[in-house]
């Protein structure tokens, strides 16, 4: 059995906060429809993206670990995915300036004989009010791309968001403390903490 995990995600930023803790994997994303269901709550449907992406790359690696995971951002009720364009990302980021938002990342383990665990971690994310121009600029910018909401907190965002009540590494796209305890409970190659980013 491989010593290393497989990551079911094309995200640089779960790349990045697995490897700051030491977790050794490998990238496979997975392609399922993240197509939300009518009705579909904004955590009931992380979660079940989260399971689809796991359960797709898991059934191509039956002997290995698979970790998947989904975030999504929500405000009145409806989810914001990834911005289609310039003016799709303003249009989200001004609904979200001045006004508190939720941000939740579902993820999904599986691994041999069927083990599994999932669980989904969600934060309170506040941004300050923006001038058009600051709007502008961000959009101008480009980081919106590819980020549910259409921003990343840990980037040129952050001079945007005023206040987080939760987890931070949730919102920039993995529960990080969570996720950790989890791999370890099941027995899945987990964190080294005592030496960082592994080779």
């Amino acid at each position: 059995m491989s010593e290393r995990l497989i990551l079911a995600s094309a995200s640089p930023r779960r790349r990045e906060l697995l490897a700051r803790v030491g977790v050794a994997f490998d990238v496979e994303p997975a392609a399922v429809d993240e197509t939300a269901a009518a009705g579909e709550g904004a955590i009931a449907y992380a979660v079940r993206v989260a399971a689809d992406k796991a359960g797709a790359v898991a059934a191509a690696h039956p002997s290995r670990w698979v970790l998947a995971a989904d975030t999504v951002v929500e405000i009145d009720g409806d989810i914001l995915g990834k911005p289609e364009d310039d003016a799709d990302a303003r249009r989200m980021i001004a609904r979200l300036a001045g006004r508190v938002h939720r941000v939740t990342t579902a993820f999904a383990i599986r691994g041999p004989g069927g083990v599994a665990r999932a669980g989904a971690v969600t934060s309170d994310v506040s941004m300050r009010a923006a001038t058009g121009a600051e709007l502008d600029g961000y959009v101008a910018s480009g980081e919106w791309r590819g980020k549910a909401g259409g921003y990343a907190v840990q980037g040129i965002a952050a001079a945007l968001v005023d206040r987080v009540d939760g987890s931070i590494t949730n919102v920039i796209g993995l529960p990080l403390a969570e996720v950790v305890v989890a791999l370890a409970e099941v027995g899945a190659p987990g964190a080294r903490l005592d030496r960082g980013e592994p080779a």
